[in-house]
């Protein structure tokens, strides 16, 4: 199976980057010094992609004396930049750096506003990020089982936050809910500091957030920090146990940060890009910030990117299929 999924993800870069003539850049005169390279984020300042995208683009400028600019377009839970990276001109200048809501929200649209395989080239897969369970420092449940064990006592009548239908805090919470078999009610909330001013005040009792946001808020003993979601603990909380840890063998996700290009693009601009990309994230001095905000460098060809997406389109479908949710 893993050699299929790798054989289609490599026929499916094949297929982004096919064209029959590009630009003056694809014969090797990419990228041209003095030219705007853009990087697009559909995410929020201070999101886990803006802070990728903010320390690679000056990288990238430096060594290409080109000038690279970080936009942040969020809205429409991240399709407004998405689009607009998909229906841009594909010569390498304007690229997506995106995060786990890129295959999520086909599946929350009965008309997606695009295809996450067909309309992009993948280029890196820049990160990960451990997902952490929070709640409320005042909640009797200390640990994760007695928070279960509290939520299955009142079913229905304790609260989590997300950042809205569909985000990634979304769908793993309630997948979440499915294993453990717990009721709890969703709180839509428009940024971090608002979810966690509502834990605050008692409006929800729990919420997961990418360790990055977490971390601050938990030492300022805002949240408490239950349980991780990764495969393996986080070196920052190793006292933190995760869903493994807890009885939950299949349970591991984390969010993740990639950069594409729109389709179309020529393949040696693709390469190179990738190329540029991976040589950057083996900086000690991007590795140690990285660290810091609990992310995982990971970089490599752009067929790990085609792969990985391969492999996370179809747990979202499950997810989205199995807990109701009708596309808009």
């Amino acid at each position: 199976m893993k050699c299929k999924t790798r054989m289609a993800a490599i026929a499916l870069v094949g297929l982004a980057l096919a064209t029959a003539s590009g630009p003056a850049e694809a014969q090797g005169t990419y990228p041209v010094p003095g030219r705007t390279l853009r990087l697009i984020t559909p995410h929020g300042s201070g999101s886990g992609a803006d802070i990728l995208a903010r320390l690679i683009a000056p990288k990238l400028a430096e060594r290409w004396k080109v000038t690279a600019v970080t936009d942040n377009r969020p809205g429409a839970s991240g399709d407004i930049g998405i689009v607009a990276v998909a229906g841009a001109e594909p010569d390498g200048y304007t690229l997506l750096c995106v995060a786990t809501v890129f295959t999520i929200n086909p599946f929350m649209k009965k008309h997606p506003p695009y295809d996450p395989v067909k309309s992009f080239a993948p280029v890196s897969l820049l990160a990960t990020s451990v997902l952490s369970l929070l709640v409320a420092p005042d909640l009797p449940a200390k640990t994760f089982p007695e928070f279960i064990d509290l939520a299955r006592s009142q079913p229905g009548k304790m609260n989590y936050a997300s950042s809205g239908i569909g985000s990634p805090m979304y769908v793993t919470m309630e997948l979440l809910k499915l294993e453990a078999k717990i009721n709890l009610v969703h709180v839509p909330y428009k940024d971090a500091p608002s979810m966690f001013r509502g834990m605050l005040t008692g409006e929800v009792q729990a919420q997961i957030q990418p360790l990055q946001t977490a971390s601050p808020q938990v030492s300022n003993g805002n949240a408490r920090m239950v349980a991780v979601m990764s495969a393996g603990r986080a070196p920052a909380f190793p006292d933190v146990p995760t869903m493994r840890d807890l009885g939950y063998p299949n349970f591991a996700v984390e969010s993740w940060y990639g950069i594409f290009a729109p389709a179309g693009t020529p393949a040696p601009i693709v390469a190179k890009l990738s190329a540029e990309i991976d040589s950057i994230l083996k900086e000690p001095d991007i590795q140690a910030h990285l660290a810091r905000q609990g992310m995982t460098p990971v970089g490599g060809p752009p067929e790990r990117l085609a792969e990985f997406v391969q492999e996370e389109l179809p747990r979202w479908k499950r997810v989205v299929d199995a807990t109701g949710l009708t596309p808009e």
